[in-house]
């Protein structure tokens, strides 16, 4: 999972004493997911406070199986470059000739290597809010259903985190089952309350980690230091 970053235009930080910074209500109710970022860096003091606040976050056991990198700068660009290229290659052999198939097997490096799967059959009642959200955005942008290249385009989008100059990575700890993902989403709640309370905009993207290999190439997380067991990439 990552979360993509960047300074707000319709909700700057309050500079107001204490008792008018928005309430929990409020954040809830006017944070967004935001799908095109200025290119405005963050201040690193800010993006640690953003995660020194949502390190509060309730946990079990107080454990905090989780970890956060964060790429700005070059490193975001370097990431995001690779992220593009291996979906657009593999778009294009999903797109291709049953040879281009086999011969993508066992070239290797197109197919999803994340911990996770994010390509996932929804029951009924939640795929009809999912299909609705979707037809909501790409209604907005324009883009209709037979469109094959605008949607294939718009979702090369989310690989370049909308580009957001700034993107924090999350992983959880891989041997606790369900508490570990479980955790690291109250976490990343809470983190997203922190931001918007900053009047920091986010948009946290589950699709990135198809491919976890661009983030381990840059960040040491591939093992945990009190267990066996991977550190996954969510």
């Amino acid at each position: 999972m990552s979360i993509s970053m960047v300074r707000s235009q319709s909700n700057p930080p309050s500079t107001m004493p204490d008792e008018n910074v928005i309430s929990v209500s409020q954040a809830l109710r006017t944070r967004r997911s935001v799908r095109a970022f200025s290119n405005q860096y963050l201040d690193d003091t800010l993006v640690s406070e953003i995660l020194q606040t949502a390190s509060a976050a309730p946990s079990w056991g107080n454990v905090q199986p989780y970890r956060v990198a964060m790429a700005s700068g070059e490193l975001c660009d370097e990431v995001r470059t690779a992220l593009v290229t291996k979906y657009r290659q593999a778009t294009a052999v999903k797109n291709g000739s049953l040879m281009k198939k086999l011969t993508a097997l066992l070239k290797g490096g197109v197919l999803p290597d994340g911990d996770y799967k994010t390509l996932l059959k929804y029951p009924r009642e939640l795929n009809d809010r999912y299909f609705a959200t979707g037809k909501g955005l790409y209604d907005v942008l324009g883009i209709s259903r037979d469109d094959r290249k605008g949607r294939e385009s718009q979702m090369a989008r989310n690989f370049c985190f909308f580009d957001a100059p700034t993107v924090l990575f999350i992983f959880c700890e891989g041997s606790l089952g369900p508490y570990g993902p479980l955790d690291a989403g109250i976490f990343v709640q809470s983190l997203l309350l922190a931001a918007q309370e900053q009047g920091v905009d986010t948009c946290v993207q589950g699709s990135v980690a198809t491919w976890a290999s661009p983030l381990r190439k840059h960040f040491d997380v591939l093992r945990s230091s009190c267990s066996s067991k991977p550190v996954h990439y969510c």
